[in-house]
């Protein structure tokens, strides 16, 4: 079973959450941190689907939000 890592950060000044991965070519946003967790589900699905298919995938998600 191929892992991959998700960050998922909170940009203030835009007032977003972004989430990327490095193995993945995946980059989204989103103001709502339930909504991008959604998205990056069907994307990163169908990213790996389409360029692994038949693969099981584990998908790791880790965020982080600094409160000054």
């Amino acid at each position: 079973m191929k892992e991959y890592r998700i960050e998922f950060t909170w940009d203030e000044e835009a007032g977003v959450w972004i989430a990327v991965c490095d193995d993945i070519p995946l980059a989204l946003e989103s103001n709502s941190f339930d909504a991008l967790i959604e998205k990056v589900k069907i994307v990163a699905s169908e990213i790996l689907a389409e360029n692994e298919p038949n693969t099981p995938v584990r998908l790791y998600m880790h965020s982080e939000r600094l409160l000054a």
